[in-house]
């Protein structure tokens, strides 16, 4: 004990000095340079409509020369394409796939400086991880402040369970607050062990001496990256998705070398190719960094090292609304957050060792070293269960090794800015918080490279982004009273598209209804309505995986609702973008193998099989009666028919054959159309092991066997035993 309150002591002492010492770098937030630089950015104001795709594509067709070509359309790629053409650049960005459709749409949703960070910088007098971290506490106030509706405030707590941790904590946590300065988002806290109970019910409460409360940011990060795309677009940025480099181009320049001046590239939906020339091409392609590089040097050694962060997405139950949580001590030293998110619950994140894919898929032992953590710090009434997880996804981190420094062996961990022989600029490393910050110093290092000539300098600190600039915590009132929106539905396109909201609401369709007026939900569950599809596409989405996981985020939400809902995302895209029958079928075929894989509905119906079938003999007898209730035929196997005939039995005579196939194929484990006594076993045996949180089907057979032994009861019931009467 004595050896930890010295520790404890030592370490105070030094966060405290630590956090002294950055007082002075503090005080130049308020310099006439920064007020120079908060003027000019109000005078940059956003120029033209949103172009369509269309047009957009035609642009980069024109043969025309752009100052800067940015590849990669994530947080990073956005965040230079907006920096670019504030600056007056003319600017050109494209993307293989869809924007966020990598990593920057499957983060912890954190807007964060990294509170771990600090720890390590001060402890380990570690100035490189004292400006990271000071860096992206900066910029977490310049997020919050440039997107209100897609950002927020969000305190997380840290559960203390040894009382001498209380004030180590305590310390630490205030140097983080002393460190944001007055960009700090609100104070943090103690807790006593009766108001963190309180406040976090679910907590595990035995040997819990009390809790500290700090904040972050939380954000949508899809819709964030989202928004910094179109904002750049409107600034007059030629951006598109589903457009991907084929080769760099070169010329020789006024020294001799060869210098870029172009890519060619090919349009993956029309697969048409063409060349845009450009004096300067950034590399910000995150995991796929080395690939680009390549193309520029095939010779080049590789600096990505990348790390799957699996996530995954629990009912909205299983945490407070307003509060999150930290781990920090879990069983390998990761850290594990448990945090609110759009009425769920998200908990993560692993670090494994992973290869560069453009599909990654979470696995079952991610998923489950995930919920044994969280079962540590959660109480005894809460079950955690298998068959909770309602999503799941893993995200590549691009992790890299500076290619500046002559030693490559240790990872930067901060962002690096890198100029190639042939002028490349990389930008790779860093997180989201700090993607502004990232995008500024690329840019000025493309300026110095290749000779730009910019109108004016970095405008994008505290620049409003898409939906910002008429937005107001109160706006979704007005889409109620002026619509007829529902209030859940008005709140939820409000923080999702800010100002454009009413933009949305007016492409809805009418309900038919008393109230609400318009807006047909795409999922009963869910607050997202058929507007958002056709407004959707005027944002770029091209398949139903850019609608459904990205525009919407209904895919990182709850899997099975995202199939369920994807008939009708897709009816209403056809209509929109004049799609044939086949190409349809063919988009809702690639969109089910995208949430069977990559959105970890395969891994939940692959578990099912493998859950061993642990039920008594009482009960396997009670299971068996029930089953043999509906397959009235003695046919062995339950037919779509058999479940028609048991729901219309008890009311259910309006159910879609639609909805029929579903409850079916939840438990049709062998796909052949039919339910056999062993998978309704199998599925029995899951939900009592918690590996399946329920089974419609199951529901079904429950509640026929109930209907059955009503009726034979009524049949045993007599005139006379009943006391006779007319």
């Amino acid at each position: 004990m004595a050896s930890r309150l010295g520790k404890f002591g030592v370490t105070a002492a030094g966060i405290a000095m630590g956090a002294a010492l950055s007082t002075y770098a503090l005080q130049h937030k308020d310099t006439p340079q920064y007020q120079v630089q908060m003027e000019e950015m109000q005078r940059v104001r956003r120029k033209r409509t949103l172009p369509p795709r269309s047009e957009q594509i035609r642009a980069l067709q024109s043969g025309e020369e752009y100052d800067v070509l940015i590849i990669g359309g994530g947080a990073t790629g956005a965040g230079c394409a907006l920096d670019a053409v504030t600056r007056g650049l003319k600017t050109a960005l494209v993307e293989a796939d869809d924007f966020a459709s990598g990593t920057s749409s499957r983060s912890t949703k954190l807007i964060h400086g990294g509170v771990r960070y600090l720890q390590k910088a001060i402890l380990g007098l570690d100035i490189e991880q004292y400006r990271m971290v000071k860096e992206a506490l900066h910029e977490r106030a310049s997020m919050l402040r440039s997107a209100p509706h897609l950002t927020r405030p969000l305190p997380i707590m840290l559960p203390v369970y040894t009382w001498w941790q209380i004030p180590y904590f305590w310390v630490g946590i205030k140097a983080y607050d002393f460190v944001a300065g007055d960009r700090n988002v609100k104070s943090s806290y103690y807790l006593s062990r009766s108001d963190a109970l309180e406040l976090f019910p679910m907590l595990r409460g035995d040997k819990l001496c009390g809790a500290i409360v700090y904040y972050d940011g939380q954000q949508d990060d899809a819709r964030m990256n989202l928004a910094i795309a179109l904002t750049a677009a409107r600034h007059g940025a030629s951006i598109t998705n589903h457009v991907e480099v084929l080769e760099l181009l070169k010329k020789k320049g006024d020294d001799g070398k060869d210098v870029l001046c172009g890519a060619k590239v090919r349009d993956n939906m029309s697969k048409k190719e063409w060349t845009i020339k450009a004096k300067c091409i950034i590399n910000a392609t995150g995991p796929f960094t080395d690939s680009i590089r390549k193309m520029d040097n095939p010779t080049v050694k590789e600096i990505c090292c990348p790390s799957s962060g699996v996530h995954i997405v629990l009912p909205g139950y299983y945490s407070p609304q307003q509060m999150g949580l930290l781990d920090p001590d879990t069983s390998d030293g990761r850290v594990i957050f448990f945090l609110p998110w759009l009425n769920g619950t998200i908990a993560g994140t692993t670090d494994s060792p992973c290869d560069v894919t453009r599909t990654p898929t979470p696995t079952e032992d991610e998923i489950q070293f995930i919920l044994s953590e969280i079962k540590n710090y959660l109480n005894k009434d809460v079950d955690v269960r298998r068959g909770d997880v309602l999503s799941a996804w893993s995200g590549i981190r691009p992790l890299v090794s500076d290619p500046n420094k002559e030693d490559t062996q240790s990872l930067a961990r901060n962002h690096i800015v890198h100029v190639s022989d042939s002028k490349l600029i990389t930008i790779a490393g860093g997180k989201w918080t700090t993607f502004r910050a990232m995008a500024e110093h690329t840019i000025d290092a493309a300026i110095k490279a290749c000779n730009l000539k910019p109108e004016r300098g970095c405008v994008t600190d505290g620049l409003w982004i898409e939906g910002a600039q008429g937005w107001t915590p109160t706006m979704y009132i007005r889409l109620v009273q002026d619509l007829g929106l529902e209030v859940e539905v008005a709140k939820h396109l409000a923080i999702s598209y800010g100002d454009r909201a009413f933009a949305v609401a007016k492409l809805a369709t009418l309900t038919g209804k008393r109230w609400p007026i318009i807006g047909k939900k795409l999922h009963p569950e869910f607050p997202y309505i058929d507007a958002e599809v056709r407004y959707g596409i005027r944002e770029y989405a091209c398949t139903c995986v850019d609608m459904i996981s990205r525009r919407l985020r209904l895919s990182f939400l709850n899997v099975q609702a995202a199939i369920e809902a994807l008939p009708m995302i897709a009816d209403i895209m056809a209509e929109e973008l004049k799609w044939s029958k086949d190409e349809k079928e063919r988009q809702i075929k690639s969109c089910e193998h995208f949430l069977q894989t990559q959105m970890g509905h395969q891994a939940n119906r692959t578990l099912k099989e493998k859950v061993p079938i642990n039920l008594s003999k009482q009960e396997v007898d009670m299971y068996v009666k029930r089953f043999e209730t509906i397959d009235k035929e003695k046919k062995g196997y339950v037919s779509i028919t058999d479940i028609k005939r048991a729901m219309k039995s008890f009311g259910d005579a309006e159910v879609s054959g639609e909805e029929l196939h579903d409850i079916l194929k939840e438990i049709d484990t062998n796909m052949n159309g039919q339910v056999e006594l062993e998978e309704y076993l199998q599925m029995m045996s899951a939900i009592k092991s918690g590996f399946v949180s329920h089974s419609r089907f199951a529901a079904v057979a429950e509640q026929e066997e109930i209907r059955k032994e009503q009726e034979r009861l009524r049949k045993q019931i007599t005139i006379e035993r009943s006391g006779g009467g007319l």
